[in-house]
């Protein structure tokens, strides 16, 4: 392992970077299509620079002093850099960006670096019907690859690499190629000709990776322009995953959602509702973890996330001592914090669920463990009830960015079980309660793996 001196050094060296104009961007036609993220509060030229080039990205780009943009080409106009004049927000000596306009610079280092696959498998797939308009961009190659078919669709801008024998193929997914029924591994064995140990699928069924490319059909957000028809409440236990709900939201329907509290670390991080009043009707769902009778009678309606008692506590518990990615301490773990924590919180989750159950009005109940499971089902349902006309393909590109920037790295777990018996037995006696409360309303009971513990 690197010492830090010689791993910040390495750090410069990567995201050694040449400033080659601003440039118009919108919305809809991103000037930059890989990877971004958000920082409205310590967004710097080199934090930008320095996390494209790792991703091996030839250009960043900074817009509204806050967001940072990776790519491999620049799709857009050239303009004064006069319209580039928003300070960083965490360098006020640097400018970056302006309100639709990106200032970019070219990474100098990085395409000479051997750029590693950093392609997501999403499986093997039976080849659409109409290929033409399912795919939209191919090419026959005659040393095929992963890393040269997924090389190829970066290059031409495409989220989807499609690995067919000898043919590679980029696109989006679609209806036309929706990615959802996959096929048995061993249809798309054919081994590549330019890898031996690598395989490269058939003319009939196709090896499919998503690339680097960020697929900008489901990134654009705005506040709504007419005020909610109605106040409807994204409830949950503390740690049942809210945040990530809301982020699913946002790109599922286009619209930021709200919450009941002010949170500055998510609105720096791109939760631009964050600072919106709940009541101010700009948003298209509310966050709260509130279940008293009087708070919840005050929504018009609710998607109330239920998730594991056991994992929920647990990620309650690494955010209150962690933050919203880190992690409690082994101090933390094995002190009086853990069972204090445990005591106080785990009957709160049954009396939120059931609260919500009894007060609340027109009630969708959606499991974690389903949301996870089966993710454009469940969200469909959610943005339904959220009066928003459902688009197939936005859905879609939510799948292939779902995780956003707040999931907790599962690299840290813990070695032992934090639960006594005497915890579980309470714990287990919460869960009957609440299977009972739900099959009671007609509806489906806790998802299985809550059982046994």
């Amino acid at each position: 392992p690197f010492r830090s001196k010689e791993r910040a050094e390495l750090g410069k060296r990567k995201a050694e970077a040449k400033y080659i104009g601003c440039y118009v961007d919108n919305t809809h036609q991103r000037a930059l299509r890989g990877v971004s993220f958000f920082d409205y509060k310590k967004m710097t030229l080199f934090r930008c620079q320095d996390n494209c080039a790792e991703r091996g990205y030839l250009y960043a780009g900074l817009e509204f002093g806050a967001e940072c943009y990776c790519g491999h080409k620049i799709l857009a106009m050239n303009v004064s850099d006069a319209e580039c004049n928003m300070e960083c927000k965490g360098e006020k000596s640097s400018f970056c960006g302006g309100p639709n306009r990106l200032s970019i610079y070219r990474l100098e280092l990085a395409q000479e670096s051997t750029r590693r696959c950093d392609a997501v498998f999403r499986g093997c797939f039976r080849r659409p019907e109409n290929l033409t308009l399912a795919l939209l961009a191919s090419r026959p190659m005659r040393n095929m690859s992963v890393n040269r078919c997924v090389d190829f669709c970066t290059g031409k801008e495409y989220p989807l690499a499609a690995l067919a024998g000898t043919f590679c193929h980029c696109g989006f997914p679609t209806t036309l190629f929706s990615l959802h029924e996959r096929e048995g591994e061993h249809l798309c064995a054919q081994r590549c000709n330019g890898e031996e140990f690598e395989s490269c699928g058939t003319s009939d069924y196709f090896i499919v990776y998503q690339t680097q490319v960020q697929d900008n059909r489901c990134m654009d957000r705005r506040f709504l322009t007419a005020r909610a028809k109605q106040l409807v409440a994204l409830a949950s236990f503390p740690g049942a995953g809210n945040t990530w709900a809301r982020h699913l939201i946002e790109l599922a329907t286009g619209f930021y959602t709200g919450s009941y509290y002010f949170d500055g670390s998510l609105y720096n991080k791109g939760f631009k509702g964050e600072r919106d009043h709940w009541r101010s009707g700009r948003t298209i769902c509310i966050k709260t973890h509130e279940s008293g009778q009087k708070e919840i009678e005050a929504f018009d309606a609710a998607i109330l996330l239920v998730r594991n008692p056991f994992k929920a506590l647990m990620a309650e518990f690494n955010r209150k001592y962690g933050g919203h990615i880190g992690f409690a301490s082994h101090a933390h773990w094995k002190g009086k914090e853990w069972p204090e924590f445990v005591k106080n919180y785990a009957p709160w989750w049954v009396t939120h669920t059931l609260d919500w159950l009894k007060f609340g009005k027109k009630v969708l109940v959606v499991h974690f463990e389903d949301l996870k499971q089966d993710l454009f089902v469940q969200l469909k349902r959610m943005v339904s009830l959220l009066g928003i006309a459902v688009h197939e393909d936005r859905l879609l590109c939510v799948e292939g960015q779902k995780d956003g920037n707040f999931k907790r790295s599962g690299l840290r777990k813990l070695e032992y079980d934090p639960y006594t018996p005497e915890m579980k037995k309470m714990i287990n006696g919460y869960i009957k309660t609440v299977d009972m409360a739900l099959k009671l309303r007609n509806l489906t009971g806790v998802p299985r793996d809550y059982y046994p513990r």
